[in-house]
């Protein structure tokens, strides 16, 4: 099964405002929630995924003739690629029927896995997705990384142990989650948090590291830094929660250049290929994120999907070393691109 043909049978599955469009740029659903579109003007979501084309890749096959590796260890685990599926929630109420948030993690963890790198995983405000989330991942080794939203401390404490029990790679919280609409004024209650709090939430966690997903800025790294986070994702919610801000490939380099010797930087937002992960390498990250492509990917070809697609990024990741003259992905640095 080609990617082209995953595209096509996703079509009609999801709805009714993905298309699931040849590239997923936010064109199309733009300011659509719900749906997987973004508040506001819906220009976060588009200016991701323009940011990332606007970087050049420099050609060099001046080198020595041996195949590329792909491989990263991360958190203490060795994954066969340098990206993630990002957590995904509420798929009935932005994808359409054909999966609630616990049958499309229950597919998505082990097709995952099964490729070579982890899923996470989303959370909401029924209990029993993120249970099921964990259940998931226990059975898959723990090769997967649960993400809870900044609820208030009782429910948070909860979680995370229901969490450090599946054995995950890391336990994430998506901090930038405290601006979606549905999360307000509901119970249990959610919000911001401060480095203080953030600390408790760390300690809480133990040996299990944690990663706080949302940072924006130099500061807000940093932040993140101080309250003991073993990793840090660069990220805006996919453009979803503030409308006129930067992109992630923006402010990625200025983050990985002050805090990437004390944290593990992850990027996510509008990377669609294996050549924008090379990009987000390039600039500093670690490892990358990628949602709404696996959502389309899984709704039309289920485990399928999810491996055509990671094939399909890994190929073109492999490629782009190739013709850049690098052979791992530790070798792949600012000097590989153009920006």
């Amino acid at each position: 099964m080609t990617y082209e043909e995953v595209l096509a049978a996703a079509r009609g599955q999801v709805g009714p405002v993905c298309r699931a469009c040849p590239v997923c740029n936010g064109l199309a659903c733009k300011n659509a929630m719900p749906g997987p579109g973004a508040k506001g003007l819906g220009t976060g979501a588009i200016r991701n995924y323009q940011k990332w084309q606007e970087i050049c890749v420099n050609l060099d096959t001046i080198c020595e003739n041996r195949p590329a590796d792909a491989s990263v260890t991360l958190f203490g685990r060795r994954f066969d690629v340098p990206f993630f599926a990002a957590p995904i929630g509420a798929l009935k109420l932005h994808y359409g029927d054909k999966y609630d948030d616990l049958g499309y993690n229950s597919v998505l963890i082990p097709a995952c896995a099964q490729a070579g790198f982890a899923a996470f995983t989303g959370d909401g405000t029924d209990p029993a997705v993120f249970e099921g989330a964990c259940a998931a991942m226990a059975q898959s080794g723990g090769t997967g990384i649960p993400t809870v939203k900044p609820w208030d401390r009782d429910t948070l404490f909860h979680k995370l142990e229901l969490a450090k029990a599946a054995k995950p790679v890391a336990i994430a919280m998506d901090i930038d989650a405290a601006g979606l609409p549905f999360l307000q004024n509901l119970t249990p209650p959610a919000g911001s948090k401060t480095v203080e709090e953030l600390r408790e939430i760390v300690a809480a966690c133990g040996e299990t590291p944690f990663i706080l997903k949302g940072i924006m800025t130099v500061r807000g790294a940093e932040k993140a830094a101080r309250a003991g986070a073993k990793a840090i994702v660069v990220s805006n919610h996919g453009g979803r929660v503030l409308d006129q801000c930067p992109a992630t490939a923006e402010v990625l380099p200025e983050i990985a250049d002050a805090v990437g010797g004390d944290v593990t930087v992850l990027v996510d937002g509008g990377i669609r290929s294996g050549m924008d992960v090379f990009k987000a390498l390039a600039l500093g990250a670690e490892g990358v994120l990628i949602g709404r492509p696996f959502v389309t990917a899984l709704y039309g070809a289920g485990a399928q999907g999810v491996a055509v697609y990671a094939q399909k990024l890994k190929a073109e990741l492999l490629d782009t070393m190739a013709m850049c003259g690098v052979h791992s992905v530790g070798e792949i640095d600012r000097s590989c691109v153009r920006y």
